[in-house]
């Protein structure tokens, strides 16, 4: 039993993960086909989806109470707000310098100008840029929708499983099942911040997804809770994505 719950919460993500790590391991020994990246994201979405749901990691879980349901879309929707605005054209017009230092020092790697930002073109990607792989020109319009539903309801909530789910709990006790989600640790708080952070290029927006996420399960002791904020994160950022045609956060 306990080590069917693990697994739950970890094979999906790790599912996830090796995916992407496949595919850079393409990108290492040879040009990978553009039509690739969308249908390897569509491909992993549905079979990490069914992972999750053949593996059921919330049957020991209660379901999601109602009353967190406002909390959680007002954080979800706090979050992507603060991860697109550094970005936006209002900014760059408004405040050109901060936008230039957010993109050189709180985006991977530091140091660096992302290859989708060009000051000079900004906010339009520069041409034959690999992000639109997935605008629906490329991509066609299902793949692009398959993207929207796999980052706002797929990875969303395998994530969480993982990340607040099992790992905030597993640091503090290896028997992670016996730790109460409302168990604060700040050493475990703030690694898993860390950790989930350095998983996207945009390191700070990561960095404060993941407090305010883990500030959710510990808050009410719901991983459903940090898991609907996350998905509206999602949703609403790729809304954004392609009403806007910013790519880049793609």
């Amino acid at each position: 039993m306990n080590g069917a719950w693990a697994a739950g919460h970890v094979v999906p993500f790790a599912v996830w993960v090796a995916v992407i790590l496949a595919l850079q391991a393409w990108e290492s020994v040879g040009e990978v086909p553009r039509a690739a990246y969308p249908w390897s994201y569509a491909l992993k979405s549905v079979a990490c989806a069914a992972l999750f749901l053949g593996l059921r990691p919330w049957r020991v879980y209660p379901a999601l109470r109602l009353r967190h349901v406002p909390l959680a879309l007002v954080a979800g929707l706090a979050v992507a707000l603060l991860w697109i605005l550094p970005e936006t054209p209002w900014v760059g017009r408004v405040a050109p310098g901060f936008q230039l230092f957010y993109h050189r020092w709180l985006i991977l790697m530091p140091g660096t100008l992302p290859g989708y930002f060009n000051p000079d073109l900004s906010p339009p990607l520069p041409p034959g840029h690999l992000a639109l792989a997935f605008s629906p020109e490329q991509a066609g319009w299902p793949l692009t929708l398959l993207k929207l539903a796999g980052s706002a309801a797929v990875i969303a909530v395998i994530e969480e499983f993982f990340f607040r789910g099992f790992f905030y709990r597993w640091l503090r006790q290896g028997a992670f099942w016996s730790v109460p989600l409302r168990a604060f640790d700040m050493q475990a708080f703030w690694t898993v911040a860390a950790v989930f952070a350095l998983e996207h290029d945009r390191w700070a927006a990561g960095l404060l997804a993941g407090v305010v996420y883990g500030w959710l399960a510990v808050r009410t002791g719901d991983v459903w809770t940090a898991a609907l904020a996350h998905g509206v994160t999602n949703l609403a950022l790729g809304v954004y994505v392609i009403v806007s045609r910013q790519y880049g956060f793609w």
